[in-house]
């Protein structure tokens, strides 16, 4: 992966300020829930700048990607996950993948999103329209992924994903999902919380919880703040005991090489080859994950055929 320098003085400025993106994990009141935060202001902002994104992509993929990090709460190891959303609107789908690592990519099936209208609302409903959310863990030593499918029903990363959790494990759950933008469209802040109650979580504890969370400070606006994860848990849920269990770090990482897609040239067939080697050049091979673009001159192709004939 190539990663594309991010525009702005003032805003490279102000990421120079923030702390490193990462992933805290937390047990709520004795152990009874585990609270999950990410903050991705840099991971944000290096997805916008590689996939070249408007402000209405960054902020839908810009969710996708601080809900599979959440994810990876759930995984250990080399383990992964795959989120994938298949829908009839505007944005056709996404597809995010993160590692238990910390790493993240995935990319837009329609980018530029296309709209007949401008969005008046921050409601995403309409974008995403009927369709549907595929969970995948890739585990490592298994063969096949353990994988469950909802329907979407509120075009809501945030919501469908507590509804995926509550239907496909039974698990009550909560995702919080916070973009903060400065007049300008630019990234300033970005985050998320994952809750989900463990077993033999009290129905007190979970009501509490509900209430809690409708009146949350905006946790996009405390990271552009400066803060950090640890003080906004701290903050918003004393009353519940916060026990911090681990801190790792997080980002925007694709193991797409050069060399990969030089195996995957070298692997076509005959006729494919010809084809290529007709024009026009150079030739522009764009990973769809990360958004980096691998440049081929004629001579770097003629060579690299070369040694497969």
């Amino acid at each position: 992966m190539i990663k594309t320098p991010i525009e702005g003085e003032e805003l490279r400025a102000h990421l120079a300020g923030l702390a490193d993106d990462s992933k805290d994990v937390f047990l709520l009141s004795q152990g009874q829930v585990r609270l999950t935060l990410v903050s991705a202001t840099h991971v944000v902002n290096q997805m916008k700048a590689n996939h070249r994104l408007g402000l209405l992509e960054t902020y839908v993929l810009g969710q996708a990607y601080i809900a599979g990090l959440l994810l990876t709460s759930t995984i250990k190891g080399d383990d992964r996950i795959q989120m994938s959303i298949e829908c009839g609107g505007p944005i056709k789908g996404i597809s995010v993948e993160a590692w238990a690592c910390g790493a993240v990519r995935g990319y837009l099936l329609e980018n530029p999103i296309h709209l007949d209208s401008p969005l008046t609302s921050l409601d995403t409903s309409m974008l995403f329209g009927p369709g549907f959310i595929t969970i995948s863990k890739v585990l490592e030593g298994s063969r096949e992924p353990v994988s469950g499918t909802v329907m979407l029903q509120y075009g809501n990363i945030a919501k469908d994903l507590a509804v995926y959790f509550d239907e496909s494990e039974q698990t009550p759950t909560l995702f919080y999902l916070s973009l903060h933008f400065d007049r300008s469209g630019n990234v300033m802040g970005a985050g998320g919380l994952f809750l989900q109650a463990m077993p033999g979580c009290s129905q007190d504890v979970l009501e509490a919880l509900a209430k809690r969370t409708e009146a949350l400070a905006d946790l996009g606006g405390h990271i552009a703040g400066g803060a950090g994860g640890k003080e906004y848990v701290l903050s918003q849920f004393s009353d519940f005991a916060p026990q911090e269990l681990a801190s790792s770090f997080v980002a925007f990482s694709c193991p797409c090489t050069r060399e990969h897609f030089q195996q995957y040239l070298a692997g076509l067939p005959q006729k494919e080859k010809d084809e290529i080697l007709s024009g026009p050049f150079p030739l522009d091979l764009e990973c769809f994950n990360c958004g980096t673009t691998y440049r081929f001159e004629k001579s770097n192709v003629e060579t690299l055929f070369g040694k497969e004939s």
